[in-house]
């Protein structure tokens, strides 16, 4: 049975738990083409614990969402630690869903989809009240979007997000068995990154169709007219609210999380409505399930397979990666053209195929696929030829990991 805790205590122990280790990590280990991925894993580790804290902050069996299970899905952490209303979590640019977390950190995109329909001028939400509109709700999320893209680029991707986690343990998995991964051409590979923004596009056109009728007066789809106790049950509703969070592969790893925690009750989730995408106690659809299996199978033969094709990461990278985001982003990864020899390691150590980095002759080489996961600046040869800088200072630079490392 989950204990409930103030976040008062276990917020600050939980970092200085995580800052303590991590110093650890950083001095214990010896093999410097080891010692930025061991610390980085560790990280990812420590992200899912920060994405799921409200789970541990309660409080818990509340009666509106008694059928699912203890979880606290009605923790406003907005209103009750920070005095403002963040109805639906923080906005941070990685797959997280609300419902799992306790409301602590919410994807974007779920909110972008939701504020547009069904809750574009509906005060009632998912057991929550609206103060703001849709459309002030949908500056909000992408004003915190882009600050954060901004300021950190798609580091979120490479070190903090929770499908990314999954990602790389798949990758470990398949370097257990001793095989090699495959890497697709340069021209699937970059349609892949092409095709995120349509993916974005598509599913935010869906979630205008839905709501057209709070939005212009008139259904473009019939039966979209929200009604009911709730607001949100009117027609197609029912089926596709929020539609990319209906195929997103995170949802079901959040839900399996949450089972396997005693946070959902496994009796609940395991129920089968009827309708055209069978829906599983609400939470997961069979093409929630289609797509992780297919994501998790291309990702034991190449690596990061979902994150070339991320809508999030896509959107991350608008914001950070591209013009005029581009020139006024903090983190950057920077390349001495003088001393770069060409060698090819940092193409070949990529998860995402990235390959500006070899490419360009020196200056700025993020590109948006580059999830700055440090990986090519960790495994290159050359000293100080590669460096991850923020708002211009260093933060690491490569080093000549060939050397002998002094005692």
């Amino acid at each position: 049975m989950p204990w409930e805790i103030s976040g008062y205590i276990v917020i600050p122990i939980f970092v200085a738990a995580v800052l303590a280790i991590s110093v650890g990590i950083l001095k214990l280990t010896r093999d410097k083409t080891k010692k930025l991925s061991s610390l980085r894993l560790f990280i990812q580790i420590a992200a899912v614990v920060a994405v799921f804290m409200g789970l541990f902050l309660g409080p818990f069996n509340t009666a509106r969402w008694a059928p699912l299970g203890p979880a606290p899905r009605d923790r406003l952490v907005g209103s009750e630690l920070f005095g403002t209303q963040f109805p639906d979590g923080f906005s941070v640019p990685i797959l997280a869903c609300y419902y799992a977390s306790g409301r602590t950190v919410t994807c974007p995109i779920w909110q972008l989809q939701a504020y547009v329909f069904p809750f574009w001028n509906f005060v009632r939400g998912y057991d929550v009240f609206y103060s703001t509109p849709g459309l002030q709700m949908i500056a909000v999320v992408l004003g915190l979007t882009v600050i954060m893209s901004i300021v950190l680029g798609r580091f979120f991707c490479g070190w903090i997000c929770p499908f990314g986690l999954y990602m790389d343990l798949i990758s470990r998995i398949r370097k257990a068995t001793r095989k090699r991964h495959l890497k697709l051409s340069e021209k699937t590979n970059s349609a892949l990154g092409q095709f995120r923004y349509i993916i974005i596009a598509v599913f935010m056109i869906l979630s205008v169709i839905f709501g057209s009728y709070a939005i212009f007066g008139t259904q473009l789809i019939p039966g979209t007219i929200p009604g009911g106790p709730l607001g949100t049950e009117a027609g197609i509703v029912g089926s596709v609210n929020e539609p990319f969070c209906l195929v997103c592969p995170m949802r079901p790893l959040c839900v399996l999380a949450l089972s396997a925690t005693g946070y959902m009750k496994l009796s609940y989730v395991t129920q089968i409505s009827y309708g055209p995408l069978w829906v599983t106690g609400f939470y997961i659809t069979s093409v929630n399930l289609a797509i992780l299996v297919i994501v998790t199978v291309l990702s034991l033969a190449y690596r990061r397979f979902w994150c070339r094709i991320c809508p999030l990461g896509g959107l991350t990278a608008l914001f950070s990666t591209f013009t005029p985001f581009k020139q006024i982003a903090l983190t950057r990864l920077q390349k001495n053209e003088t001393t770069c020899t060409k060698c090819g390691v940092c193409k070949r150590v990529c998860p995402t195929q990235a390959t500006e980095v070899y490419e360009k002759k020196g200056g700025d080489v993020t590109e948006s696929r580059c999830m700055l996961c440090f990986r090519c600046v960790e495994m290159c040869p050359e000293k100080d030829t590669l460096r991850i800088t923020f708002a211009k200072k260093d933060v690491f630079k490569s080093r000549n990991w060939l050397e002998k490392t002094t005692a």
